[in-house]
């Protein structure tokens, strides 16, 4: 099993540093060709989110398209790849955090009967999604 880090992702989402950007391609390639056993963790992604949205600028929507862009790599391991999916479906309707998006989706999936928060709004979407 091999740990793929968040900056790993980001050299080949921005392609800003282009020896590292071809490490990591061919990296993943050789991976698939070899059937490597590649995972990462959803924290990883939460960073990549950070990184794109504070350091780079990046919108809502150029995030969203690289994490699915990330997701599309089927090679890679990803545990609760379920709830990230529901969370990024969330993420892109609403006017909340991912992070908040992703405590929704994650609620939901448990079967949570209420969501315990002093967010009025978080806890309105969450009685609204959990009702559907």
């Amino acid at each position: 099993m091999i740990f793929i880090d968040t900056n790993y992702f980001l050299r080949l989402l921005l392609n800003d540093v282009p020896e590292q950007t071809k490490t990591v391609r061919d990296f993943i390639e050789g991976a698939s060709k070899n059937k490597s056993k590649l995972f990462t963790s959803v924290l990883v992604l939460f960073e990549v989110n950070w990184v794109l949205t504070s350091q780079y600028q990046q919108t809502k929507v150029q995030v969203i398209e690289a994490i699915d862009n990330i997701l599309e790599i089927k090679i890679i391991s990803l545990a609760k790849r379920h709830v990230l999916e529901k969370a990024l479906k969330i993420y892109k309707e609403k006017k909340l955090s991912l992070e908040d998006c992703y405590h929704l989706a994650y609620a939901i999936e448990q079967d949570a009967k209420e969501f315990k928060t002093f967010d009025k709004k978080l806890e309105k979407e969450f009685k609204k999604l959990a009702s559907s």
